[in-house]
This record gives C-alpha cells, sequence and structure tokens, in this order.
C-alpha cells in the first residue's frame, strides 16, 4: 500500500465525517444542551461506531451483507427504529423546559455519552458499505497489518476530532443560548429530520 492511497482514504473518509446525517444532529443538540465535556465524550462514541464499521469491511463484512442480503436489511431496520426513538423522545419533550444540572455536577455521566454516541453511529450499517467500497479499491488483500492498522487510527481519529469541533462550536454561549431560546422549535426540527434520515436508513 502507498502513502498516497492512504492519504485518499484519510481525505475521502473526513469527507464522509463532516456530511450532516444522525451523529451531526444530535452532537449539536447535545453540546448546546449538556455543554462540552458531555458532547466530547458522544464524540468518543462516533468514533468508537466508526472504529466498529470500518473494521468491520476491512474484515469483509461489506461482502457478507452482499451475501446475506436479510442481515443488512435487519440490520437497517433495527438501525432505524433506534433513531426513530431517539427522534420520538426528541419531539414529546421538545416543549418542555430544559433540564438544568446543578452546579458542578454533569447533565450526563461520560459512560452514557459514549454509549448513546456508539449506538447512534453503530445503528446505520451504511457505512460499513461506504468502507467497503473505498477499501475494495484502495486497500489491496496483501495490505499489511501495521497499514490497516494506520487506516483504523485514521478513522477514529477523523470521526472524533470533527464531533469535538462541533462539541465545542455548538457549546460556545452564543450557540447555547440560541439553542435555549429556540429550543422547542429547534427539538421538533431535528427530532423532525432525524426521524427522516431513520426511515431512510430502513427503507433504502
Amino acid at each position: 500500500m502507498t502513502l498516497g492511497a492512504f492519504l485518499s482514504i484519510v481525505l475521502i473518509h473526513l469527507a464522509a465525517a463532516i456530511s450532516p446525517g444522525p451523529s451531526f444532529v444530535v452532537s449539536i443538540r447535545t453540546a448546546a444542551s449538556e455543554g462540552f465535556g458531555t458532547a466530547a465524550a458522544l464524540a468518543l462514541g462516533f468514533g468508537l461506531g466508526a472504529l466498529l464499521w470500518a473494521g468491520g469491511a476491512l474484515a469483509g463484512l461489506a461482502l457478507l451483507f452482499e451475501l446475506v442480503p436479510a442481515l443488512f436489511t435487519g440490520l437497517k431496520l433495527a438501525g432505524g427504529l433506534f433513531l426513530l426513538w431517539i427522534a420520538l423522545q426528541m419531539w414529546r419533550h421538545a416543549s418542555e423546559p430544559l433540564a438544568m444540572p446543578e452546579a458542578g455536577s454533569a447533565p450526563r455521566s461520560p459512560a452514557s455519552a459514549v454509549r448513546l454516541g456508539f449506538l447512534t453511529f453503530a445503528s446505520n450499517p451504511k457505512p460499513a458499505v461506504f468502507f467497503g467500497a473505498v477499501f475494495v479499491g484502495l486497500v489491496p488483500p496483501e495490505t499489511p497489518l501495521a497499514w490497516k492498522g494506520a487506516i483504523l487510527a485514521a478513522v477514529f481519529v477523523n470521526e472524533t476530532v470533527w464531533y469535538l469541533v462541533c462539541a465545542f462550536l455548538f457549546s460556545r454561549p452564543a450557540p447555547r443560548a440560541a439553542y435555549l431560546r429556540l429550543k422547542s422549535a429547534a427539538d421538533r426540527v431535528f427530532g423532525g429530520f432525524l426521524a427522516l434520515l431513520g426511515l431512510k436508513i430502513a427503507l433504502t
């Protein structure tokens, strides 16, 4: 494997990572409502979710999906339902005032935020297909284990750092105040968008 191929994979994945999707919606809402620390833990969960699908693609998961379409369909349905559940919770509680944590306490435990991030990312099996498509052309079967490890590390860093940036930006006072001011409408918009994404994942 060449350095050029490796950099191509890194840049292609970075472009995919920054495109809006379920993770982005959950990230900016969490950062605005619960602060940087919780959103940073969420970003770690997203990175672990990306690592899951990238590692699966390197191990041949995308090929398995082609051989057993029912497995892919089942994962899509389960993932879509999970995102729809999140969207429903956002919609149901949109009109409720934001429960502010007591001074010195975290609005959500880091472990819980990491778990939410991982499940949100893992609920969409399509990244495994994306990674599989990219890896087929750029990662030959004889690629050394060290290069594969570097690819997985780059995927993890790309995903985590991008959502750390989102966490930082949307936890700043101005975006946070805007979210609190428009919470009811924002949660319904985010919830509706997330529901559409869940349906898209489940049905396409």
